[in-house]
């Protein structure tokens, strides 16, 4: 039918689809992961091979410098004839294969008085020791104009020359010139130069005969871009990496060779070099400045890959093939048991729960899903009275917290000023809930004509239980302090009526102070709670409180009671620890150096201000996060004492 081949062939599009479409997602993915892997570990091998070459070279050439440098040792430390210094570099050379030849260039009359230029040279020439006279060799164009002895004379240290063609243009060298000197202290002066010789033959042949897969290779070149060794015989020494980017009109050649002349080492994508897209690792050779690079073809790096890739591709469309025609195959068994379901799906959808399910006897998928239907619309019924019911119930307690709250908030003095027929002091507070209802309170009454008793207090943990407990211990120390007047009474009493029964462990922080408003004196003791802030005309500061326990857990725990006096203008700020522990969304404490530093540029003059804008501080360092425990506040200013009629309070 119509609509049964719909559904097939709809089916059948959507899963090839999504099949070719995943398989070509992850074909081309694991080709994308295998070049990346491949390149991370020619990158390495590449790296190690580099290394490796560069080690064994500058193996050698260490050991001509330090021939080269003995030499000039000798020479500082002691005075030679011409026959011992004759002795000395033909010794140097024949104990010293890797030598190919050591020469000493004096400075004019350093050597003898009578001799202006003087420079001994003993050599290798097919396979003998040969010997010259530099100076003679070079008599219309002395060796003091030569690189290889001006360079270390004016730099005064170690130098390579650029490698050159030697014995007749037939053997490419390098030489290695130290300076050596004569003379102490300031009467030291360069003597002249030793250059010790080498024979780049041996490098040259090991760095072109490296063969990498099918067409890769080494090469390398001297501190000024020349090519010293390549698999090609006829670029050696014939162009710098410089001349060759010009001559093929590419910057990039360019931009490589500055970047070898600086010694620098790196892996890149090249095409200009080799003449192909091939991968290059190079590295500098310390000692002289020079720099090994080696190249792999990428063509050849990837055919493995790519092969493996067709291969795939190759498969996986045999394979979607096969995956069409079982998906038609079983498409069309699956339908038609399915339109049996549709009508009383139907009516379950329209909100039937009674519908009666055809009887499918099948075990397949099918005959499961009719049978989960039925279980379904049962479970649902069910779902549906518990949810009716629970939501009566989740509505009551809502309704319930609600007056709960209310009850709370009207415990705490709410009206501000409170005693506004009271100029000695202005007193504000606010209290803000993690929950619906909280665990911090504060209070604040007159014990006598002249004393206020104010106080603030942090519960443990928060929610309702919270709640319960901040109401008995509210009222208790509001009947106490009425009743004891001293803030360590107070809290000694308080405690022995928590304790009695407090099968809970439940405890309160509580700072209970009291203000002889006549005098601007603050008698006040701590039982845990956060050391409040004082704000002075010098400055604001934390009070320095004695250690006292926490208000519940064990009776008959002592308190203390300490004393300041305020002058007028002075205010005291306390809160509880929701206010420096409120945290953001990366666990950041606010702290009380921050709240130290918000109370520097709050308000003074306006307590409800000056509360107020902690409030947002706090808020801002939270940046969205939720509230972790209930924020309290309270701020008291001394004004100074003032005449009043005997008998008024307040």
């Amino acid at each position: 039918m119509p609509g049964r081949t719909s559904i097939v062939i709809k089916l059948v599009v959507v899963i090839t689809l999504c099949s070719s479409l995943i398989f070509a997602g992850a074909l081309g993915y694991n080709y994308y992961r295998s070049r990346i892997i491949l390149e991370q570990e020619l990158e390495s091998n590449a790296r190690n091979l580099a290394l490796s070459l560069v080690h064994r070279v500058e193996t050698e050439l260490a050991a001509v410098a330090k021939v080269t440098q003995g030499v000039a040792t000798s020479l500082e430390v002691g005075r030679y004839t011409e026959k011992e210094l004759l002795s000395l570099a033909r010794t140097t050379v024949e104990h010293n294969p890797e030598v190919y030849g050591v020469g000493v260039a004096f400075e004019p009359y350093a050597f003898d008085a009578a001799t202006r230029l003087y420079a001994p040279y003993y050599y290798r020439k097919e396979g003998k020791l040969s010997f010259s006279r530099l100076e003679s060799c070079y008599q219309n164009h002395p060796y003091l104009s030569w690189d290889w002895y001006r360079i270390p004379r004016e730099s005064g240290r170690l130098e390579w020359s650029e490698p050159y063609y030697g014995e007749g243009g037939k053997a490419l060298m390098a030489t290695c010139s130290v300076p050596f000197h004569g003379g102490i202290g300031t009467s030291r002066r360069i003597r002249g130069i030793v250059a010790g010789d080498i024979s780049l033959d041996s490098l040259t042949k090991l760095v072109s005969s490296i063969k990498i897969l099918k067409s890769g290779y080494a090469l390398l070149l001297s501190h000024k871009g020349m090519i010293l060794a390549h698999p090609l015989k006829e670029a050696v020494m014939n162009g710098t990496i410089f001349s060759i980017g010009d001559a093929r009109h590419d910057p990039s050649l360019g931009e490589l060779g500055k970047k070898m002349v600086r010694g620098e080492s790196g892996f890149i994508l090249n095409t200009s070099l080799a003449g192909v897209r091939s991968w290059m690792y190079y590295a500098p050779i310390r000692s002289t400045g020079w720099t090994l690079a080696v190249v792999f073809p990428e063509a050849e790096l990837l055919e493995n890959v790519n092969r493996l890739t067709m291969t795939m591709g190759a498969i996986g469309c045999i394979g979607i093939l096969l995956l069409t025609v079982a998906v038609l195959f079983i498409a069309r068994s699956i339908t038609r048991p399915l339109r049996s379901l549709t009508a009383a799906t139907h009516l379950l959808a329209a909100g039937n729960f009674d519908g009666v399910f055809p009887p499918l006897r099948s075990n397949d998928e099918v005959g499961a899903l009719a049978r989960d239907f039925q279980v379904m619309t049962e479970s649902l019924k069910e779902y549906i009275r518990n949810l009716t019911e629970s939501t009566a119930a989740r509505e009551r307690i809502q309704g319930e917290l609600r007056v709960a709250t209310d009850i709370q908030a009207g415990l705490l003095p709410r009206m501000f000023p409170p005693f506004p027929d009271r100029p000695e002091f202005d007193i504000f507070a606010s209290m803000d809930p993690a929950k619906e209802v909280g665990g911090d309170f504060y209070d604040f009454l007159f014990v006598d004509e002249q004393n206020l008793c104010f106080l603030i207090a942090d519960v443990a943990d928060k929610g309702v239980p919270a709640a319960l407990y901040m109401m008995v211990a509210k009222t208790l120390l509001k009947s106490e302090g009425q009743r004891l007047g001293e803030p360590d009474r107070i809290l000694y009493s308080v405690n022995n009526t928590l304790a009695a029964d407090n099968d809970s462990c439940m405890f309160a922080t509580v700072f209970c102070a009291i203000l002889d408003t006549g005098t601007g004196e603050v008698r006040f003791a701590n039982a845990g709670h956060n050391p409040p802030l004082i704000m002075e005309s010098r400055g604001i500061r934390y009070l320095t409180l004695k250690p006292g326990f926490v208000l519940g857990p064990i009776p008959d725990t002592p308190y203390e009671t300490e004393v300041i006096t305020l002058q007028p203008g002075d205010t005291l700020f306390l809160y509880t620890d929701g206010v420096t522990e409120s945290k953001n969304r990366e666990d950041e404490l606010y702290g009380e150096q921050q709240l130290l530093a918000a109370l520097q540029r709050a308000p003074k003059d306006d307590l409800a201000a000056m509360i107020h804008f902690i409030r947002k501080e706090v808020t801002a360092h939270a940046a969205g996060a939720p509230q972790s425990d209930d924020i309290t506040m309270v701020a008291l200013t001394y004004r100074g004492a003032t005449k009043r009629e005997p008998g008024n309070n307040g």
